[in-house]
């Protein structure tokens, strides 16, 4: 009897190891992306997958449990650090993008017979902080 539910609950397990690991993927991605809806969708779908994948350990096999878990926290450690890799480089890409934009205005500008506007700074100004007063 043991062994004819053996071979119904190993499959099952192998199948919500196998479903919780796609999902942890795609949180993994959600998280590179900064689609933090897309993550919690995925992680919520895991958590039904590594239920699945416990039903093997009724036949005393734990490693479907294992693999579904151990690939969830892989997955999120790798998109943070990814997430994290690519946020480095925004400020470059972001200095880049202004320059591009302020070349376009300046051909127009030109383009069109006036003067060319005044040189553009790609520094974001400094504030004190402080609320602007209300105009009454």
């Amino acid at each position: 009897m043991a062994s004819e539910l053996a071979s119904i609950l190993v499959p099952l397990g192998v199948a919500g190891a196998v479903f919780a690991a796609l999902c942890a993927i795609v949180a993994a991605v959600a998280i590179m992306r900064g689609a933090a809806g897309l993550a919690g969708g995925a992680v919520g779908l895991w958590i039904p997958g590594a239920l699945l994948s416990s039903t093997a350990s009724f036949a005393s096999q734990w490693t479907p449990l294992l693999v579904s878990g151990v690939a969830l926290v892989a997955m999120l450690v790798i998109g943070a650090v990814a997430r994290r890799v690519v946020n480095a480089g925004e400020p470059a890409r972001q200095a880049a993008r202004e320059a591009r934009a302020a070349a376009i205005v300046d051909a127009v500008t030109l383009a069109d017979g006036a003067a060319p506007a005044a040189p553009r700074t790609t520094k974001p100004a400094t504030t004190t902080g402080a609320q602007p007063a209300l105009a009454g």
